[in-house]
């Protein structure tokens, strides 16, 4: 099924306790078009870069089946920049410098073949820019999903609460569930913000794995331990895409293929965290995706033997 991604698509200077990488590809729609490019290969890119962005990061796309109608470039104009600094635990980080560039009047445009899309991701941006792509589609999707930042609830909280009455999940991590919902607990946090409109909610925690929450359902996706990991950059939105990515290719949008949907996206994110911006997610194959997630699914399994309790 088809897949509209609306997104960054930017250069970052990482820094992080193992290395450091300069002018390294990377923006959300970049991360999950690329993971989502292992589900379907019906993927719509929307987004704005600058004439600096490289065409052959946008012919690697291209063959991973992304069509880039909907990506604007701007004559003369630098793409959107980020730089940043992470702390040795490799959660949290500081910013270095935020240059919007050629995002800081971006306008989306939807050609008329997005406008039908079966799946929306709706990545990392401002919430006029969300719900402007909303407005453009003629048909409501089979499925909306939204991620967005602490940024977005300190700056545009009125328009934040307006895209998110016509979502259907939103991803966010813990911090930002709680800020949003002003409740310290999680599963408290899930239920104000579902009251928000989100039937869905995906909080990610990290190296500490995701929750789903619906209804009175809720499932818990651990990460996978790795040896070594050299730059976080980008995970959430591999993530993201693995997410949307696998209930675009089975339809299937019931519970549970939300959990498996949430393994898949996990799966895919471990894979990011492995090599500086994008290296190591496009370089993976099949075979390494399935291997990953059977050590998911021995790392998740245990007897459920019942034994005598005093």
């Amino acid at each position: 099924m088809s897949l509209a991604v609306v997104g960054t698509m930017a250069f970052d200077n990482i820094e992080t306790p193992f290395g450091k990488a300069e002018n390294v590809i990377g923006g959300a729609a970049t991360y999950i078009a690329w993971a989502a490019s292992y589900f379907t290969k019906d993927i719509k890119i929307v987004s704005v870069v600058g004439e600096d962005f490289p065409q052959s990061e946008m012919d690697g796309l291209v063959e991973r089946g992304a069509t880039l109608d909907g990506v604007q470039i701007k004559k003369g104009e630098k793409s959107f920049f980020w730089s940043g600094r992470y702390h040795l635990d490799m959660n949290t980080r500081d910013t270095l410098v935020t240059d919007l560039n050629v995002l800081a009047d971006f306008d989306p445009v939807l050609p008329e073949s997005y406008k039908s899309s079966d799946f929306l991701m709706l990545g990392n941006l401002s919430p006029d820019v969300q719900m402007k792509v909303l407005e453009q589609m003629t048909e409501r999707p089979k499925l909306v999903v939204m991620d967005t930042m602490n940024f977005w609830m300190d700056i545009a909280m009125d328009g934040l609460k307006a895209v998110l009455k016509k979502v259907d999940i939103l991803t966010i991590n813990d911090e930002e569930a709680r800020q949003l919902s002003g409740e310290h607990s999680l599963v408290k946090a899930a239920k104000v913000i579902r009251e928000m409109g989100p039937k869905y909610l995906v909080i990610k925690k990290g190296e500490h794995g995701a929750l789903l929450f619906h209804g009175k359902e809720m499932f818990f996706a651990p990460a996978l331990p790795l040896e070594e990991v050299f730059d976080p950059t980008g995970a959430g939105d591999t993530f993201a895409g693995g997410f949307i990515g696998y209930l675009a290719k089975t339809g299937d949008l019931s519970f549970e293929s939300m959990k498996r949907a949430i393994i898949y996206g996990s799966a895919l994110a471990s894979f990011c965290v492995e090599k500086f911006g994008t290296e190591r997610i496009k370089s993976i194959t099949p075979k390494d995706i399935h291997e990953r997630i059977g050590k998911f699914v021995t790392l998740m399994s245990f007897s459920s033997q019942e034994t005598s309790l005093h």
